[in-house]
């Protein structure tokens, strides 16, 4: 995982109990699976027995950072930053563990103490110290002013930003690292500077390696858009299969920086793996893993359930313990087509059910000929004759019919 280390920062965690902290610019009100490596990062850290710092960006969230951006970010107000906040502090609750011993993490925002820091009072407490030839030298700096859409004064202040967070920790909660993603190096060390100038202080900097796929594109990224880790975002089971997906030279990797496991389960899951591929082994585990952490053992047991029945021999009796709005995720990206009840009432016949009220086939001779070739499921059985006929008590959870048109092609019909 590690990218770059600053010396001494061995030493000093080899030394004693450490400070250490990690920020999360509240643009959002969820992390996504980018955010993962930063999480594992504070995890290992508490389990090695420093004091991990989680700081919530509520005022660097209203300036935006340049680094890795090619463009200025939307600002947010006051009101959508607190939201955010709160609902950032919720989900690392989930992976750290926050109390009053020792080493049990810290919330810090940053917005409690810049909310009364006036502008003249930084320029002279902050910006006399940091010269604009240091921070022209930053990389995410030069490639902004080199590209296209240029670099506002707000965005190019947020390494002093980002630098006095790191000094007021310092200075008032003794915390003595900053870690961060490799893109970060240049926010960091500018705080380890002004700690040096400012106070003739030391501190310390770590960053990780930036995650990509192995065929070049962003990690976390997917058709749909990002992969988040609030389930009202993406799903358990769009979680899960996520991690799945993953190409076996990914999740080889991902298994060894997303998930507790040690050294040697690692090695012994990756030889399994390579001795049945198909069985896809290594990106079960980690799926499994890290489904579990973020969500829970129950979402997990649903995502799997989900699968089993979208891709194998699954039973659809865990269908009816879902409520409508879960039941329509399950099917997401499954069409969709509606009707009324009514129809059901004097029974509808298969071939207009699938024909008519849903275009599952696109004409009743197409329908009867799969049937007969036993080539259509509805709810998961093989519809045996033409003249089947369905009523309102065969639909699941009073509303809905699965169709199956061959073992992969599935519609779902929905009845109001």
């Amino acid at each position: 995982m590690l990218h770059d280390v600053m010396p001494g920062t061995d030493e000093q965690l080899n030394k004693e109990l450490t400070f250490g902290y990690i920020g999360f610019d509240p643009t959002g009100d969820s992390l996504h699976v980018g955010h993962l490596t930063q999480i594992m990062t504070l995890i290992h850290f508490q389990r090695a027995g420093h004091k991990p710092v989680a700081l919530v960006g509520g005022a660097t969230g209203m300036v935006g950072d340049p680094s890795g951006k090619s463009a200025e970010r939307n600002l947010l107000d006051e009101h959508a930053l607190l939201h955010n906040v709160a609902a950032l502090e919720k989900q690392l609750k989930k992976f750290i563990h926050f109390g009053d011993e020792p080493n049990d993490a810290l919330m810090v925002n940053n917005y409690e103490w810049f909310k009364g820091f006036g502008f003249l009072d930084f320029i002279r407490e902050v910006g006399k110290h940091i010269t604009v030839n240091y921070m022209m030298a930053k990389d995410s700096v030069k490639k902004r002013l080199e590209g296209d859409n240029g670099l506002s004064f707000t965005e190019f202040s947020y390494q002093l930003i980002q630098g006095f967070d790191f000094y007021y920790l310092w200075k008032n909660h003794h915390c003595l690292l900053q870690m961060g993603g490799s893109d970060q190096w240049g926010n960091i060390v500018t705080g380890t500077e002004l700690i040096r100038r400012k106070d003739g202080g030391t501190a310390y900097a770590l960053t990780t390696k930036l995650i990509k796929k192995s065929d070049g594109q962003k990690f976390g990224k997917t058709e749909s858009g990002a992969v988040w880790l609030d389930p009202a975002k993406t799903s358990p089971f769009k979680f899960y299969q996520f991690w799945l997906n993953a190409t076996d030279e990914d999740a080889k990797i991902w298994i060894k920086i997303f998930t507790l496991k040690t050294a040697e389960e690692i090695h012994d899951l990756i030889q399994d793996h390579d001795s049945a591929p198909h069985l896809r082994i290594v990106q079960k585990a980690l799926a499994k893993d890290i489904t579990i952490r973020t969500h829970s053992e129950e979402a997990y047991e649903m995502a799997l359930k989900t699968s089993d029945f979208l891709f194998g021999n699954g039973s659809l009796d865990f269908l009816s313990k879902l409520s409508h709005e879960a039941f329509l995720e399950v099917f997401d990206g499954v069409p969709h087509f509606y009707a009324s009840k009514a129809e059901l009432e004097t029974g509808i016949s298969v071939i207009d059910l699938l024909s008519t009220s849903a275009a599952v086939f696109p004409s009743k001779a197409e329908a009867r000929k799969m049937i007969q070739g036993g080539g259509v499921f509805v709810n998961k059985k093989k519809v045996e004759s033409i003249e089947q006929v369905f009523h309102s008590a065969d639909l699941i959870n009073g509303r809905f019919l699965v169709a199956q048109r061959g073992k992969k092609n599935y519609f779902l019909l929905i009845f109001d």
